[in-house]
C-alpha cells in the first residue's frame, strides 16, 4: 500500500512560502528548503520593526515638540508639564503637526503652559523672544 502524502496541502503550502519569498535572492526564492527559513526569519522582523516603528515616531515627535519649544524658549519638559497642569490633552502626534504647521496655534499652547506652571508656582528663566 501507498504511502499517503497529503499532496494538495503540501503543495499549496509549499507554494505560500515560496510566494511569500518572493524577492529574496537565490535560493531563498527558490528552494523550499531555504525559503522556509527566510520567511520565518522575516516574519520575526516584521513583528519586532512594527514595535520599533511606533517607539521610532514617538521619539520623532519629541523631538520636534521639544525644538518647538525651546524656540519660545521653554524646555520639552517644562512644556509638558505644564499642558498637564492646565489639562490639556493633546498626544505627541499632534502637538508635532501642530508645531509644524500652525506656529500661531503653538503659540497659543506655550503660553497656557506658562500660565498653568506660573500658577503652580514653577520657578522659570524669563522666556527668550521668538524671532
Amino acid at each position: 500500500m501507498p504511502r499517503s502524502t497529503n499532496s494538495p496541502a503540501s503543495r499549496k503550502r509549499r507554494k505560500r512560502v515560496l510566494k511569500e519569498a518572493k524577492g529574496f535572492r537565490g535560493f531563498r526564492s527558490k528552494l523550499y528548503r531555504y525559503a522556509k527559513d527566510a520567511v520565518r526569519k522575516a516574519m520575526q522582523y516584521s513583528y519586532r520593526d512594527r514595535k520599533n516603528r511606533k517607539r521610532e515616531f514617538r521619539g520623532l515627535w519629541i523631538q520636534r515638540v521639544n525644538a518647538a519649544a525651546r524656540a519660545h524658549g521653554l524646555s520639552y519638559a517644562r512644556f509638558m508639564e505644564g499642558l498637564k497642569a492646565a489639562g490639556v490633552e493633546l498626544d505627541r502626534k499632534v502637538l508635532s503637526d501642530i508645531a509644524i504647521n500652525d506656529d500661531a496655534a503653538f503659540q497659543g499652547l506655550v503660553q497656557q503652559s506658562l500660565k498653568a506652571l506660573e500658577k503652580k508656582g514653577v520657578p522659570l528663566r524669563k522666556p527668550a523672544q521668538a524671532a
